[in-house]
């Protein structure tokens, strides 16, 4: 994707356009950053266990995964993923194949909480589903 402006002109409806976009998703945002705290977690928190739980092919993440992922520096991943082992969230695990390697699993706990969180994200997904399918026509 290029970092350039290109010279295109853009028209009044692609600015209306972008906009709503970004007003869906910042709503979309905004309930995630809600209805996390309501169950007691952070937003970056409920990532986390997202992206544990959503890795491609299994069911645990490395650190090194999880900051990629969560787009993030690998020293505040270690402390996130500190503060979840703390709240029985998460738990680490020496690597299978590495043992420097660490394994990062969901507890009990954990699944528990992101299945309420998920399908109430899911919801709002469907909505937002809705909202996108719209713009891009």
């Amino acid at each position: 994707m290029s970092q350039s402006p290109s010279t295109e002109a853009l028209s009044k409806q692609d600015y209306e356009l972008l906009a709503d976009f970004r007003y869906q998703l910042r709503c979309f945002l905004r309930f995630s950053e809600d209805v996390t705290q309501v169950h007691g977690i952070t937003p970056l928190q409920y990532l986390l266990l997202l992206q544990i739980k959503g890795f491609p092919g299994r069911e645990w993440a490395t650190i090194a995964e999880l900051a990629e992922r969560l787009q993030s520096h690998h020293h505040g991943v270690v402390a996130l993923v500190s503060r979840g082992e703390k709240a029985g969230l998460i738990a680490r695990q020496p690597g299978r194949e590495d043992k420097r390697c660490v394994e990062v699993h969901l507890t009990v706990k954990g699944e528990d909480l992101l299945r309420q969180l998920a399908l109430l994200h899911k919801e709002q997904l469907i909505d937002l589903q809705h909202v996108l399918n719209v713009l891009a026509h």
